[in-house]
């Protein structure tokens, strides 16, 4: 059969990051439905002759009509339930556009990776409210006119996945564990190499369209024991676990947030679905779909193996848009400046205070040099100044919900567009020239940190090959009095830490610094 055209929902996610390249080296022409082109481009197959990054919003019918045009088969790898807020409701809607906006397009089949979990009587009682919301996302698509397949899969196993982070940090970090009863629940590990085999096996065979099929591995066991096979793997010792009657699932999540780089507002909702015993009782996949599936201790090590090596595929931390609408385009540029302000700050009838804190250097050396430090920026490599102030920052985000300061960077060479960097998101990467974030930490308001670098002469006797000025630009827009008193408290730590961050980027690059740093004056109307 010739491969086809194929519309993926969720391309830069988790498994739409692993699935996307797979589906081109097959041969099929690929539509990604994605809210930052920019993103997409950044991946090593972004530029494959045969990937069509198509503007896609779930929440917008017409775009996801508009980008499955010509496919016949749509893949819905997506879930908002690290949005936060009510995710079950937006995932509610996001399945009608997506089933709607197929049957507009013309589709012929979606699939649809689902979360595996015990039902009563075709309805969700006792599930979680993820797992419920997993279900009824399935249930949605398969009431609209385009034939569904729905894979129902429990614990991903697979370097970067949440799943896995959270066991790696947990038994790593922890020699002893108390914890819920929940680590006495059954579950069914898959190793996210046999989740894409499901789903490649699922686009090739027609005789999958309109099920409903369980999918994973070949060990059924609880998780206490998988933090044992864990432990085995990585060569460590396994930690003590004794379980306790009266630690709430809130309780769990708040602890494994502060323990690990998953942040909590993906932490509760699988803590929460810990409670439900997730074991495939459909067993067709087997048949409609052969393949090896690998045992519980083989997907750790060959999680480890990748996550030794990296950069891993994807990650997790991938979910989150890296573009956005213009808006304060004068200040961070442009076509980049990030649509959270646009809700994050104080309404524009109050003024919409914009506070900045802008230092500069020039350095003797050539921009490319300098560039390879900026680059380097946070992970293990940390931010060149108050290291232990960022931690401590980071600790304090931890503990009111943020991603803190664990999450690193996925490679420690390269950085993209979308790429989580610490609590920073990456918005903007153009190479020699400019690195702006947003941050993603607990703040009231929005902030970014921008560092930009352009070519200067020098005096001839010093290098004819010229300099360079290195700037780093700070944004914060407060939301309330409270970004107000987070602003000015911040603000005397801010004037001695970014002039030491220059001074540490021209150290590791091996620049003399011939001019500050030094602040720069704020524009006309900004503070």
């Amino acid at each position: 059969m010739e491969p086809g055209t194929v519309f993926v929902a969720g391309a830069t996610g988790y498994v739409g990051g692993r699935l996307v390249p797979l589906l081109l080296a097959r041969g099929y022409t690929v539509h990604a439905g994605v809210r930052s082109p920019r993103k997409l481009a950044a991946r090593p197959w972004g530029a494959h002759p045969n990937l069509r990054a198509l503007p896609a919003d779930v929440t917008d019918q017409d775009s996801l009509a508009v980008a499955m045009r010509g496919c016949q088969t749509a893949f819905y790898l997506v879930h908002s339930m690290g949005a936060g807020g009510d995710f079950a409701q937006a995932d509610r809607e996001a399945a009608r556009n997506m089933a709607q906006a197929a049957a507009r397009a013309g589709v012929s089949r979606i699939i649809y990776l689902s979360g595996l979990g015990e039902t009563e009587g075709g309805e969700e009682q006792g599930l979680s409210e993820h797992l419920r919301s997993r279900s009824e996302v399935g249930r949605i698509l398969a009431e609209g006119p385009v034939p569904v397949t729905v894979l129902r899969a429990a614990v991903i196993l697979g370097s970067g996945s949440a799943s896995f982070e959270i066991i790696r940090n947990l038994v790593e970090r922890l020699p002893l564990m108390i914890t819920p009863r929940w680590v006495r629940t059954r579950c069914q590990p898959i190793a996210i190499t046999n989740v894409l085999g499901y789903l490649l096996g699922c686009l090739e065979n027609p005789a999958t369209a309109g099920l409903t099929l369980d999918i994973g591995g070949p060990d059924v066991i609880t998780y206490g024991e998988l933090f044992r096979i864990y432990a085995r793997a990585a060569g460590i010792r396994a930690p003590l676990i004794v379980p306790v009657p009266l630690l709430s699932p809130t309780l769990s999540a708040f602890w494994v947030n502060l323990i690990t780089p998953v942040p909590a507002h993906i932490v509760r909702p699988l803590i929460e679905g810990l409670k439900n015993e997730v074991v495939c009782r459909d067993r067709r996949i087997l048949d409609l779909v052969p393949q090896e599936l690998l045992s519980c201790r083989d997907a750790i090590a060959q999680a480890l193996s990748e996550a030794r090596q990296g950069p891993v595929p994807s990650c997790c931390h991938d979910a989150g848009n890296a573009c956005a609408p213009d808006f304060l385009a004068a200040r961070v540029g442009r076509e980049t400046c990030p649509a959270e302000w646009s809700k994050a700050g104080d309404a524009p009838y109050a003024g919409g205070t914009l506070f900045t804190a802008d230092y500069f250097a020039t350095l003797d050396a050539p921009r490319e040099r300098v560039w390879d430090a900026v680059v380097r920026i946070g992970g293990e490599r940390g931010w060149y100044a108050g290291d232990l102030l960022w931690r401590i920052r980071g600790l304090a985000d931890k503990l009111v919900g943020g991603p803190g300061h664990m999450r690193g960077r996925r490679d420690p060479e390269r950085i993209g567009p979308g790429d989580a960097l610490d609590f920073w998101r990456v918005l903007d990467v153009q190479t020699g020239v400019r690195l702006l974030l947003l941050a993603e930490m607990k703040v009231p308001g929005a902030a970014t940190l921008e560092l930009r670098l352009r070519s200067v002469p020098l005096p001839v006797p010093l290098d004819d090959r010229g300099g360079t000025r290195l700037e780093l630009y700070t944004s914060f827009r407060p939301r309330g009095l409270w970004g107000l008193l987070y602003w000015w408290s911040m603000y005397p730590a801010h004037g001695l830490l970014f002039p030491a961050m220059l001074r540490n980027m021209a150290r590791a690059a091996h620049a003399p610094l011939l001019e500050g740093p030094a602040k720069i004056p704020p524009r006309p109307g900004v503070l």
